[in-house]
């Protein structure tokens, strides 16, 4: 409001200094004033009159009581009535008489003094409420108040020309008087009010209708207040129609209960993880009419879309009819109905704009495709040509070569063929997943921050560990495929990719174990390897299959169903986000005690994988040379190297046996894990039997 008023013209000094033309005259103090200043209500204060008005009969002070009470309805000061400021006061003035009038007079004349002081009020507050800084719904209040006056004051001109006629008295008057008695004081009240506060827009009209439902017993009074809020919310009412219709804030002195941050451009959504564009450009601010109380974030969000189309270069504006103006509110809700229709309007235009000119479901399907391994041929070959770049430490990746890379992988495979592939990208992170995730800003995943931070960081963090692909997502895509969504792609992703990484290892593994087959090593520690590996294999297999197939592809059809049927962009927000949640909860990404597990089971199957070149070397040689100290019977040099090679036997068999032991004691321990789980979790039972099914074969 500062901001606005800082901007608006200023009252011209005229207005200030010329008294007589603002009706602040009897406010002044005046040399050549009738009355002097005095003390309490002697007869000093009446010493520029001629006679006190008790040297006259009752009948002539009747007459002359008349014509100052007239004078006095319209703010003028008369021979023995006087308009004093009140002390301490600066804004509040009493009526005085003359202590020498005849008693019956003195009191009716005090009965109308309220109906004097209410239009002295009302006149002082349209005189200051019609200055520029304070707003339209305050113009507006004032003209209103205006046009009231001016009703009165003709009332006051035809008693007075009764007067002139011989045909009032002061009873009469009174009388007259009465009608408007209550009327003039509820205004007084409400102006009282708004004058105490410095209320403006939405605060004078939620003034406004409180003290109408508080005069609901006088019909008149009600009924005059609430002509007072239709004259008074005509302004704020246009503001909120070209809001609503046409997506614009037009509020030169900021009333509206919307307010724009100009601040936040759409080109943050990319950057923001909070995404503050779409939740923040456009916000609610206190002091919201009560009438619109209920609709607010309806209309709040039917501007917003209006804009976004905008900001598209889609010009669009809803349609208006006679039956849709919003100048006028009442208790048949009309405007509620035209709110709606906007609304409904604004939503299905720029959700067919995201749905078909911007193709909302294919950008999710391509990103599906990569961030999701759904499509995994690109991958497999990435990682073949990638691989020495991949085992390198963070600070010798070179990200530029990995790009080159990725765009080769993607060139030469099927993935050329999506148009979207050149909006993919690849990044390094600095930290392994389980530190990603502790720094996963959600509501959903506050709870398991700590525990999740608290998780083993690998030794030696390797571009397998932090390699992790991104997207280029443009506007208006970025509304919903925000960078919080994309970071937990990016999670998944890496959980995924580094799950395929350890599935190659034990595949190459076991490519070493086939490779000896023909030799005949049943009974030696090469045939119990063999069986470990593959226990290891079915390990990985069962987690990849339960990730693909259990969770993110039943998931992915749940939401592409749900954005068939959404109706609003703020519907398809919410099921794309409820996917991520729901996909990284199943992916075992937001339970502390099974990733870990998980992560300790890779750990070793990775470590296994690296062994098992030696291992099987080691295990190969034995028979050979077996053989040859048979064949040499008399060579003294054979029982050392048979002692050797027996004891080189025994610790690839202790090796293996280690791996062994602790590859199923921690498969066995997750177990009970996953058993007290799954009742809270119940898709967990699947991965239960999938994974558990792998130490079986021990």
């Amino acid at each position: 409001m500062d901001s606005a008023n800082s901007s608006c013209p200023s009252t011209p000094r005229w207005n200030v200094e010329r008294p007589f033309l603002t009706g602040r005259f009897h406010q002044e103090s005046k040399a050549m004033s009738r009355f002097a200043e005095a003390k309490g209500l002697s007869m000093e204060s009446f010493s520029g009159v001629d006679k006190a008005i008790g040297c006259f009969d009752a009948a002539v002070q009747e007459l002359i009581v008349i014509d100052d009470l007239l004078s006095a309805m319209v703010a003028i000061e008369g021979r023995y009535i006087s308009i004093k400021r009140v002390r301490g006061k600066e804004d509040s003035v009493t009526f005085l008489v003359d202590p020498s009038m005849d008693l019956a007079l003195q009191e009716l004349a005090k009965k109308i003094f309220p109906l004097c002081e209410s239009f002295l009020m009302i006149s002082q507050f349209v005189e200051s409420r019609s200055q520029f800084k304070n707003g339209l719904v305050n113009h507006a209040f004032a003209a209103a108040l205006r046009a009231l006056l001016l009703d009165y004051q003709a009332m006051v001109a035809q008693l007075e020309h009764q007067f002139q006629l011989g045909r009032l008295s002061i009873q009469g008057l009174w009388f007259y008087c009465q009608p408007m008695m209550g009327s003039m004081l509820a205004l007084s009240i409400v102006i009282q009010r708004a004058s105490a506060n410095n209320f403006s827009g939405s605060a004078v009209l939620n003034l406004l209708q409180s003290q109408a439902k508080a005069m609901a017993g006088d019909n008149a009074v009600r009924l005059l207040l609430e002509k007072m809020v239709q004259c008074a919310s005509n302004a704020y009412l246009g503001i909120l129609e070209r809001w609503v219709y046409e997506g614009v804030i037009d509020d030169p002195y900021g009333e509206f209960f919307i307010v724009e941050n100009k601040s936040l451009q759409k080109e943050s959504l990319t950057q923001d993880y909070d995404a503050k564009y779409w939740r923040q450009r456009y916000s609610l601010k206190d002091g919201i009419p009560s009438f619109l109380a209920n609709i607010a974030g309806t209309i709040s969000t039917t501007g917003k879309y209006l804009n976004v189309m905008r900001e598209c270069g889609h010009t669009v504006q809803v349609p208006v009819s006679e039956n849709s103006k919003l100048m006028t509110f009442g208790s048949n809700h009309h405007y509620l109905e035209c709110i709606k229709a906007a609304y409904d309007f604004a939503s299905s235009e720029l959700l067919n704009l995201i749905k078909e000119k911007y193709d909302l479901v294919g950008k999710l399907r391509s990103i599906k495709h990569y961030l999701l391994l759904d499509q995994g041929d690109f991958l497999v070959h990435f990682m073949d040509i990638a691989r020495d770049e991949l085992t390198k430490k963070l600070d010798d990746i070179s990200v530029e070569k990995l790009q080159s890379l990725l765009d080769l992988a993607l060139r030469t495979t099927a993935a050329a063929a999506d148009p979207c592939h050149e909006d993919l990208t690849c990044c390094v992170e600095r930290s392994s997943l389980l530190k990603g995730l502790g720094a996963l800003k959600d509501v959903e995943t506050i709870r398991n921050i700590s525990d999740v931070s608290n998780l083993e960081e690998p030794l030696n963090v390797t571009g397998l560990e932090t390699f992790s692909l991104s997207y280029k997502v443009q506007w208006p895509l970025s509304i919903v495929i925000s960078r919080k969504a994309l970071r937990k792609y990016q999670l998944i992703f890496r959980f995924l990719f580094h799950c395929k990484h350890v599935d190659r290892q034990l595949c190459g593994a076991w490519q070493v174990h086939q490779g000896v087959r023909a030799l005949n090593m049943r009974g030696t520690a090469i045939s119990r390897s063999s069986l470990l590996c593959r226990s290891m294999l079915k390990f990985i297999n069962s987690l990849l299959h339960y990730l693909t197939f259990e969770v993110l592809e039943p998931n992915w059809h749940i939401m592409h169903n749900r954005l068939q049927s959404a109706k609003s962009i703020d519907e398809v927000i919410q099921h794309h986000d409820f996917f991520l949640d729901k996909c990284l909860r199943e992916c075992l990404l937001l339970l502390p005690d099974l990733l870990k597990k998980v992560e300790r089971l890779k750990s070793l199957c990775l470590q296994y994988a690296a062994a098992t070149q030696w291992l099987v070397s080691s295990s190969i040689d034995i028979p050979k040379l077996d053989e040859s100290s048979h064949g040499s019977l008399g060579n003294s040099r054979s029982p050392s190297r048979a002692l050797k090679l027996s004891t080189r036997n025994a610790a690839v068999t202790d090796s293996i046996l280690k791996f062994e032991r602790e590859f199923n004691a921690e498969l066995q321990s997750l177990g009970p894990i996953l058993s007290s789980s799954s009742q809270a979790e119940p898709y967990l039972t699947h991965l239960a039997q999938w994974i558990l099914g792998a130490g079986k074969d021990q």
